[in-house]
């Protein structure tokens, strides 16, 4: 693609505006509350279900989802769609299971709530593997990802994008904290899916000039399965059963246990609003199957033979084949909006991780003005360290696939302690301590020879066919037998010291169900819809 491009005035002012105006809302919000640790780490415990929801989404989508997502459906189609769809089960366990936990005892972060259940070792190894997470996945290659958009878009050049972003993001998440990123990204959520239907639309409107004027024309004209959710043989290991029994994996993780994403049901102003603001996200997840991978569906369609083998051009390509000059410049704010709101998500969470779980434990002394002042600056330092290792973006070949298979190696042995924490009573500190750091001793081992890290051979993958899916399940499993005998050979907890951390009631929060507001009911609701898309879509 030709980086040489003139980008209409009206393109260049409209995304102008809008970073000024994310900037102006980040640092207004920030100054109308006092900036105390509760603020800057909880936003005060002040935020709504709908922010709540709103800033789940916002934080889970980002430039990488844009692209990667409208790229995946171009190559292999709707079976991506899983790693959506599966998200809202993860929400509807969020939801019912663990943000009642999170809330009641009033913990500021996840490796809090591992340190009463299990210990302040496993807290320590929690917060440090967070905030890996964070600066592998949730900022670095979000960062990557939004420069080679923009380097495509308007010829900029990649280290450029990332230093304007970043200079942007950390100003109003450093400064304001968690109270400036979900108003930022209530509001960048608005402008996202604007965006990204706008795309839709186009695309859908697009089919009729080129002969296709029903889903059955599209159907043919599109590769064999393209419009099919499930799959039987999926080149990239997307198979149903590994969508079933490793997705779970990573969704536990993601959802129901990564700070970046459960901080905004940390600030969550009640019970109840923590439990809906997720079952709002799990039916905004319904919407990037429409809007983002079925649109790369339709690309390959029309314009297969301008994308050919580029897929990671899928969404440069229908912005600049499709949309009109002006809603150009609102789309491409779109796609900053998402980087925007991932980025801060994940910068906010390292901030706090860095503060409470490992200063303030460290020096139980430290003041609450002294927490601030180490959140911020260890935002800005991951940030530099983030903008270090994206700059290796280019070493993978599919950005989104590169995510999930960091994910796969990380998620396991957290998933393990966090579900068995919750649901077994007998489950021990040492067990989590020994779980969690075997898991990540494995974690390592695969990243580096199942990543073009070392070589250029994907030793796991493709030597001994393993997708990553299942190297989540299979890492689970082990991390589930080392938690269980290690547990079954140490002395077990106190009742008193699992008070309250365990689910002892499975069908409490079934039988507080009043009207139909409410999470139990709300819940129902959401598992219908997506048992119903799954037969419809299957």
């Amino acid at each position: 693609m030709n980086h040489n491009v003139h980008v209409p005035t009206i393109d260049l002012v409209i995304i102008a505006v809008y970073m000024a105006a994310i900037l102006l809302v980040g640092i207004v919000s920030a100054r109308r509350s006092k900036i105390t640790g509760q603020v800057f780490f909880l936003a005060g415990r002040s935020l709504s279900w709908g922010v709540v929801g709103a800033a789940l989404f916002a934080s889970n989508i980002s430039t990488i989802h844009l692209v990667g997502l409208t790229a995946s459906g171009y190559n292999e189609g709707l079976v991506w769609g899983n790693f959506e769809w599966m998200a809202s089960f993860s929400l509807i366990l969020l939801s019912l299971v663990f943000a009642p936990f999170y809330f009641r005892s009033r913990v500021s972060t996840l490796p809090e709530f591992l340190e009463r259940r299990y210990s302040p070792a496993s807290r320590s190894i929690l917060a440090v593997m967070a905030i890996m997470a964070a600066l592998f996945i949730h900022i670095g290659m979000s960062l990557y990802a939004g420069a080679v958009v923009f380097q495509q878009f308007f010829g900029i050049r990649v280290e450029v994008s990332i230093l304007i972003v970043s200079a942007i993001v950390s100003i109003y998440t450093i400064f304001g904290g968690l109270k400036a990123v979900v108003v930022t990204e209530t509001f960048n959520t608005a402008v996202l899916l604007v965006g990204v239907i706008l795309i839709t639309v186009f695309a859908i409107l697009a089919l009729p000039a080129h002969g296709i004027h029903t889903l059955a024309a599209l159907r043919a004209a599109a590769k064999p399965e393209q419009l099919h959710v499930i799959r039987n043989n999926s080149a990239v290991g997307l198979n149903w059963y590994a969508i079933f029994l490793g997705y779970p994996v990573l969704g536990v993780w993601y959802w129901c246990t990564d700070q970046t994403i459960v901080q905004r049901v940390l600030g969550a102003k009640s019970e109840r609003d923590a439990q809906l603001g997720p079952l709002f996200a799990g039916f905004l997840k319904i919407l990037p199957m429409f809007v983002l991978i079925l649109p790369g569906v339709i690309a390959y369609v029309l314009f297969r033979d301008q994308i050919g083998t580029a897929s990671n051009q899928t969404l440069p390509v229908l912005i600049n084949m499709l949309v009109p000059s002006g809603l150009r410049g609102l789309i491409t704010a779109a796609v900053l909006a998402a980087l925007m709101s991932a980025v801060s998500a994940a910068l906010n969470s390292s901030g706090t991780l860095v503060a409470v779980d490992i200063v303030k434990r460290l020096r139980p002394a430290t003041t609450d003005h002294q927490m601030v002042t180490i959140g911020r600056v260890s935002s800005a330092a991951v940030m530099i360290l983030a903008i270090l290792w994206s700059t290796q973006g280019g070493r993978f070949s599919s950005i989104f696939t590169a995510i999930n298979v960091i994910a796969s190696d990380l998620a396991p042995p957290i998933t393990t302690v966090f579900l068995f924490g919750v649901f077994w009573r007998r489950g021990t500190k040492e067990a989590s301590v020994v779980t969690l750091l075997s898991g990540l001793c494995m974690g390592v081992f695969a990243f580096l020879f199942d990543l073009p890290v070392i070589g250029h051979t994907r030793v796991i993958t493709d030597g001994w066919g393993i997708s990553f899916l299942m190297q989540a399940w299979w890492m689970f499993c082990i991390c589930s037998v080392i938690f269980v005998v290690t547990s079954l050979c140490t002395p077990a907890p106190s009742l008193q010291s699992v008070e309250g951390l365990t689910w002892t009631d499975p069908f409490a929060s079934l039988r507080a169900a009043k009207g139909w507001s409410s999470p139990p009911v709300v819940a129902s609701l959401l598992l219908a819809t997506m048992v119903v898309l799954y037969i419809v879509f299957r």
